[in-house]
């Protein structure tokens, strides 16, 4: 056990130096633990000789399977059923466009630009369109945009591009079988039932110092995770789906809501976003860069023919169309396990999985520092007003100042 509680320390003393950077650098803390795992990884491992993060370990990746899990349910919950009902074509058209075109850029690349096999392309293709719902909703929460009507949409279209994602990675890899139409059944059941069931099992049972409905709500999406597992998808995909379908009960409950934040941001997502760092061999790039950035250009700029006309359709302003571009120009959560899927079925070679993998956490580090630094929509950042209201609603008293909300200061929230 000294061997795991020496590297639990080492992970978490990594997560408290991201946030100090993320502070001093004002950026997300989850892409300053992105590349805080990068750099660890390669200076512990040039000094220790070894590899002391151990990335790989059971328990690491639990936790960090819990985070995504947790933050994509965190994400789901945020969405306003409301909301959602007024503008979900906008969010269908976007989301969709958002997975469209870059995958066939991606995959066009990969086959003629470099010399990928079809199959290999393809799967390029698939891990280069998705849009990481983890880093969108953890870089909108942190500067309270995941409140607004703006954020909510955003998130929606994210979900649908990373659901056409998984949609594309079944139908052209994984042959539909009754496992996956157990799975199905078992998120219809769960998407039906939960809504009626959590409201009033809450109102019986809980309010309680134990803690009842997070335990439900965490029975709930390790259940579905691991019959979604069991039927060859990922466990990320149902968290969304029931934050989504719970959102109007669950997702009221502001005190419930702020727990599960600590529990997921003070713990989990940290082990999550510093071991997706970690994935990245920066000497295997520095010997090969050319896939690596044509793949993160190429995503880049497909985003931006797709998803951009679509805002401007929508008649977003400049700055939100801008923002919401770059946002879903991010990449996370289904590009690495989209790469991870064809390298455990040989699809792609180590070199390829490497150059997959840097251009999705590339495409999560990238694109936000632009969106932040020069587009961010600084109109629809929260008010101190607001701020005192959410925090009513809470229970807390507002010790906010007065400039506590400024756009220079709203990163530390």
């Amino acid at each position: 056990m000294t061997e795991i509680w020496t590297q639990a320390a080492l992970w978490l003393g990594l997560a408290l130096v991201a946030t100090l950077v993320s502070i001093f650098l004002r950026i997300a803390t989850a892409l300053s633990e992105i590349v805080v795992g990068t750099i660890a990884q390669l200076i512990i491992g040039a000094v220790l000789g070894m590899t002391v993060l151990q990335g790989d370990a059971s328990w690491i990746k639990f936790l960090s399977g819990a985070g995504a899990l947790l933050l994509t349910f965190l994400a789901g919950a945020e969405l306003d059923p409301k909301v959602f009902r007024r503008h979900w074509k906008q969010a269908t058209v976007v989301g969709l466009i958002g997975f469209v075109v870059p995958f066939l850029g991606c995959a066009a690349l990969a086959r003629w630009g470099l010399g990928w096999s079809t199959q290999a392309s393809w799967l390029a293709g698939i891990a280069m369109s998705t849009t990481s719902v983890a880093v969108v909703y953890a870089v909108m929460l942190e500067l309270g945009l995941n409140t607004s009507e703006y954020g909510k949409i955003v998130l929606a279209a994210c979900f649908v591009n990373d659901l056409a994602t998984v949609i594309a990675l079944g139908l052209i890899f994984a042959p539909f079988t009754l496992k996956t139409a157990g799975f199905a059944g078992a998120l219809t059941l769960a998407a039906v039932c939960l809504p009626w069931i959590t409201p009033r099992f809450f109102r019986r049972f809980g309010g309680r110092p134990s803690e009842l409905e997070a335990k439900f709500l965490m029975l709930c999406l390790f259940g579905l995770g691991a019959i979604a597992t069991w039927a060859g998808s990922e466990a990320v995909l149902p968290a969304y789906l029931i934050g989504m379908v719970l959102a109007g009960t669950v997702g009221k409950d502001h005190a419930l809501i702020r727990r599960l934040r600590t529990l997921t941001f003070g713990l989990l997502t940290p082990f999550y976003f510093i071991r997706a760092g970690s994935l990245v061999s920066l000497p295997a790039l520095y010997a090969a860069p050319a896939a690596f950035l044509l793949l993160l250009l190429v995503k880049m700029l497909s985003k931006l023919a797709g998803v951009y006309p679509a805002c401007v359709f929508y008649g977003s302003p400049r700055q939100e169309r801008m923002y919401t571009t770059l946002l879903m120009s991010t990449g996370l959560t289904f590009g690495t396990i989209s790469a991870l899927f064809g390298l455990s079925h040989g699809l792609i070679d180590q070199g390829q999985y490497s150059a997959l993998v840097a251009a999705v956490i590339g495409s999560a580090v990238v694109p936000t520092l632009i969106a932040n630094a020069f587009f961010l929509p600084r109109h629809l950042l929260p008010r101190n007003d607001d701020v005192d209201t959410s925090q009513a609603a809470e229970g807390k008293p507002s010790t906010l100042r007065d400039d506590d909300l400024h756009p220079d200061r709203v990163h530390r929230r």
